[in-house]
């Protein structure tokens, strides 16, 4: 570990040990997950843990969220969130996961006032700033501390941090909500919604790790990482794929040769600016 990395978690553990209890936004993604494992080092049983739980949330994420919080041996707590019912997040505009924040972030201050805890904190951190976020405006609203951001922490640090900690999140490919899968402006429905996952789970199979299958109403756009790409030249895989997708509804299936990219729906949005 470097004298700067090291310095960087000894501020975090110093900012998680002034707050003296916290409440963690835990997804049990990579960053939430460090976070979490150095919580519970330095508060422990005064760091809990809560997943919250939907349709845009896939059962296997919330398995190995489970898992996860279990091998930390922290507290870990399950909530139910509906924002699907919500027609201001289900109408897809720009700032969506603003609305979903904001019902979140509602549930776990609750949490947090029953548990006695002093601090809602998540795993945000620097590089997220470099992406567009429409849910901080919640965070903010709710007095959300984001403690790897304050210690200066970037993802390729946590994932660093992560390996020597013998985290099995310290190499996860990100995987956000799977609301990012819509255009903005296409209405995402619980249909919609499964549709998806399950193209990406069957996709999943065939060992590719990184992937998104982002949805034009009767398209399946296709992404993943380029060293990936060779799969879908096999003839025979290629056609189940198809088989599978149109089998979903689906009417055309088509692989994205500019590869898998973070916020590929936000290309929209930056080229209006």
């Amino acid at each position: 570990m470097t004298e700067q990395l090291s310095s960087k978690l000894a501020s975090l553990e110093k900012a998680l040990c002034d707050m003296q209890s916290v409440l963690i936004a835990y997804s049990g993604g990579t960053d939430s997950t460090f976070l979490l494992k150095v919580a519970a080092k330095v508060l422990g049983d005064r760091a809990l843990a809560v997943t919250a739980s939907s349709e845009t949330y896939t059962p296997q994420e919330l398995k190995d969220a489970k898992k996860h919080a279990a091998e930390i041996g922290a507290q870990h707590v399950i909530v139910h969130t509906n924002e699907l019912d919500d027609p201001l997040f289900a109408a897809n505009p720009p700032d969506r996961c603003y609305y979903c924040k904001k019902e979140l972030f509602g549930k776990l201050t609750e949490l947090k006032n029953r548990h006695g805890l002093n601090y809602i904190v998540d795993g945000s951190t620097v590089d997220d700033e470099k992406d567009f976020r429409p849910g901080k405006k919640a965070l903010a609203e709710f007095g959300v501390r984001s403690p790897l951001k304050e210690a200066g922490l970037t993802k390729d640090e946590i994932r660093k941090l992560s390996k020597e900690m013998n985290l099995p999140t310290w190499d996860k490919p990100p995987l956000p909500c799977l609301s990012t899968r819509f255009p903005y402006g296409a209405e995402i429905t619980k249909e919609k919604v499964s549709r998806v996952a399950k193209a990406e789970e069957f996709l999943a199979g065939f060992g590719i790790r990184q992937l998104r299958v982002r949805d034009h109403a009767n398209i399946a756009r296709i992404e993943v990482m380029h060293a990936d790409m060779a799969i879908f030249i096999d003839e025979e895989i290629s056609k189940l794929i198809a088989e599978k997708l149109k089998s979903l509804g689906y009417m055309y299936v088509t692989l994205d040769v500019e590869g898998y990219r973070m916020g590929s729906m936000n290309e929209p949005l930056k080229e209006k600016k």
